[in-house]
């Protein structure tokens, strides 16, 4: 399976860069403001438009789309916390997997739009999932301050779906023939044999 390399690779690199955030937050911003976090999201997600670049071949091409889809993401959070508090965090999530469906579509020179469909909502229930699944990191913090292993542990996992459902090219069959849709079809000899 093309992809699984970079998609592993991927979520690692996004867990260890977010785990390093939350030192950051934790460590030297005393009290949350607006202008810190929109800052985090365009920092943490030009890394993962990186990590999408850098698989399609086009690197300065996905950090610069993916720090745009990280400004957004922020800003959806900030416009929904009011009304859904941590809640908005998880819709904030699911939105930028359908933005970072978007860009990898653009990265790849165009794609079908059922496929960046397809890819979009597999990465953003899969990540989503994930994603709430970890949530206690925040939401419950652990007693003591934050345990960074675990952390690490986390957001690979929570990055990883997402970067699969982006990254990870299935063999394709064309019913048709039965086959792999990038294979011959079988020649026929004379009199119809093979």
């Amino acid at each position: 399976m093309r992809g699984l390399r970079a998609a592993t690779t991927g979520a690692v690199a996004l867990g260890a860069l977010n785990t390093l955030g939350d030192f950051v937050w934790a460590r030297f911003i005393p009290a949350h403001r607006a202008v810190f976090g929109l800052a985090h999201g365009m920092v943490l997600l030009l890394a993962l438009g990186l990590c999408l670049g850098l698989a399609r071949g086009r690197p300065a091409h996905g950090a610069l789309l993916g720090a745009l889809i990280g400004l957004l993401a922020a800003l959806v959070f900030y416009a929904l916390a009011p009304l859904l508090g941590y809640w908005a965090m998880l819709a904030a999530w699911i939105a930028l997997w359908a933005g970072f469906a978007w860009v990898d579509a653009r990265l790849r020179g165009g794609a079908p739009p059922g496929e960046t469909l397809t890819r979009g909502s597999l990465a953003a229930v899969g990540s989503g999932l994930a994603f709430y699944l970890v949530s206690g990191i925040w939401t419950a913090p652990a007693p003591g301050g934050p345990r960074y292993a675990l952390h690490l542990l986390y957001w690979t996992l929570a990055f990883a779906p997402g970067l699969a459902a982006l990254l990870v090219e299935l063999p394709r069959t064309d019913a048709r023939r039965g086959g792999r849709r990038d294979e011959e079809p079988p020649r026929l000899g004379p009199v119809g044999t093979l």
